[in-house]
């Protein structure tokens, strides 16, 4: 299964309430962009790329940034615009591989959250994207990726990942590791007309490392402003 059918006939449906508390994960961004000093200049346009129920969106758009929205999930971006109320947000169904079309007028920020890059199809896919962004980005524009850390394998039961729970949902996930990739199964529990029903899809995902990423921005003609991992979780600011 593709990535974006496991997300139209599965994972896009309860996108939303597995990834928890919208406000606090909004303000946690919040909090990254202001501790960089990453802040709407001139025209102040950003793109979010797999921008999803738009967590990052709407805290750019908070921000005082112009925010362009792209997700080719109708469901989630559904979802956005929902938030977007009288912010300065538009939403385009569409491939993140198609950012260079985006280029007029250049934006001065592009982020790339969640775990998304690892979610094309090849590391010269995840190149491409990066150098694309560059290209399109104002002088001293600005690119933010964050993606898991697959780098040290999970082994036997420790594969299965308690994801979250509530009375009526329980949400497992399970990786298999591969050299480059990795096969995800999403497998979910719903309470439905009193007894509980299994729905499970599988999808692959590119396993990249901090390393070849970094290498990737630099190639680019990236200056790395930020790099950390928290609880798996890289994040790195790039600078034109």
């Amino acid at each position: 299964m593709t990535v974006k059918e496991h997300y139209d006939n599965h994972l896009g449906n309860f996108y939303s309430w597995y990834t928890g508390d919208f406000d606090k994960n909004k303000d946690i961004f919040k909090a990254l962009c202001m501790d960089s000093n990453i802040k709407p200049d001139d025209a102040g346009l950003a793109i979010d790329l797999g921008a999803g129920n738009g967590i990052q969106t709407i805290a750019l758009a908070d921000l005082g940034f112009k925010v362009k929205a792209i997700d080719f999930n109708r469901h989630l971006l559904d979802a956005l615009k929902l938030k977007i109320g009288s912010l300065p947000v538009e939403v385009f169904d569409d491939d993140i591989r198609n950012v260079g079309k985006y280029s007029n007028p250049k934006p001065e920020l592009i982020i790339c959250c969640g775990d998304t890059i690892t979610h094309l199809d090849s590391f010269a896919e995840i190149e491409k994207l990066i150098k694309d962004a560059f290209e399109i980005l104002t002088p001293n524009g600005r690119i933010i990726l964050t993606f898991r850390d697959y780098s040290t394998e999970l082994t036997d039961t420790d594969r299965f990942i308690p994801v979250k729970s509530d009375s009526q949902r329980i949400l497992t996930c399970f990786i298999e590791y591969f050299a480059d990739k990795l096969r995800v199964t999403d497998l979910l529990h719903e309470f439905e007309n009193d007894k509980w029903v299994q729905k499970a899809s599988s999808y692959y995902k590119t396993r990249i490392g901090r390393d070849l990423v970094l290498k990737y921005l630099a190639d680019s003609g990236f200056l790395i402003n930020f790099d950390n991992i928290t609880n798996r979780m890289i994040t790195i600011i790039g600078e034109k």
